[in-house]
């Protein structure tokens, strides 16, 4: 079996902002480079090794303005030995020329689509002239790229990446199946594990991420199948039926929770910086 299914422990990522929910709508999401700094502290202690970061300005906007970018990850990396994940999707309007600057700031890790899809009421654009300029970007500045596939489509872009730029940094190619978005793949066991038999041999690692109501039934398949897990405000605001997220840490404690009865225990950031083969920038 490939080490994509054998995992002995979990690498529990979190996405705590996104870019879709207005902050006067949910006052709890941390916009805020405070309180993106403390939710950082907190899902490291509950069982976080890697943060997927979305920046908002002062006005709680989306951004992709690059003083913002290096505050978000000076102040996570100060703060903590997570692995800093900047998005490379920004909000479904900005434009790629922008979006391919998100590097500059220096993350750890970046995310890369495989592709268009549509996103709700919008087309989420990632073109592969894009694509392949990312990678490459990548591979230059040995950022480690996590593979987001939305589609089972996706995975066959996958394929046709490293055909074509090979590996990236460090060797270990890490896949995020990202479900249950509006006009993408459904957040379903069966969708999921569709698209893990289609994952080519170089993938090293795997996890999953379901949307909304598709959060539980994906961190269960996700575990059951060998597979990592995404959680975070991004992705899902309601904790149960009737009971919003309070906090991020709320959902990582749970995610963390779950691995360990299923003999999966969360991933160190040692361990996730290994699986991932993460280059150290931390100073200190």
């Amino acid at each position: 079996m490939s080490p994509a299914r054998t995992a002995a422990s979990t690498l529990i990522t979190v996405a705590p902002t996104g870019a879709e929910s207005a902050k006067a709508d949910v006052p709890a999401l941390p916009t805020t480079p405070e309180e993106l700094v403390e939710t950082a502290i907190a899902c490291e202690q509950a069982g976080a090794a890697l943060i997927h970061i979305h920046v908002r300005d002062r006005e709680h906007q989306p951004t992709l303005e690059a003083a913002f970018l290096e505050e978000a990850v000076v102040g996570v990396r100060e703060a903590t030995d997570l692995i800093v994940q900047l998005s490379t999707g920004g909000a479904i309007t900005d434009p790629l020329e922008k979006r391919l600057t998100v590097l500059d700031a220096n993350p750890d890790s970046c995310s890369l689509t495989c592709g268009t899809t549509n996103f709700g009421d919008g087309v989420f654009l990632n073109p592969w002239g894009f694509m392949v300029d990312l990678y490459r970007q990548a591979q230059e500045r040995q950022v480690v790229p996590e593979f987001e596939l939305f589609e089972l489509g996706h995975v066959h872009a996958l394929r046709r990446l490293i055909d074509e730029c090979g590996l990236p940094y460090g060797g270990k190619v890490h896949v995020d199946f990202v479900t249950g978005v509006p006009g993408a793949m459904p957040g379903t066991p069966q969708a999921l594990l569709a698209g893990v038999a289609m994952l080519p041999p170089e993938v090293t690692s795997w996890s999953a991420t379901g949307i909304g109501r598709a959060h539980l039934p994906i961190v269960a398949a996700a575990l059951s199948a060998g597979g990592h897990l995404r959680v975070g405000m991004e992705d899902n605001l309601m904790y149960a039926k009737g009971r919003p997220v309070a906090h991020n840490r709320e959902l990582v404690a749970r995610a963390a929770e779950i691995a360990t009865v299923m003999q999966r225990p969360p991933m160190t950031t040692a361990q996730a910086r290994e699986t991932l083969a993460i280059r150290d920038r931390r100073t200190r």
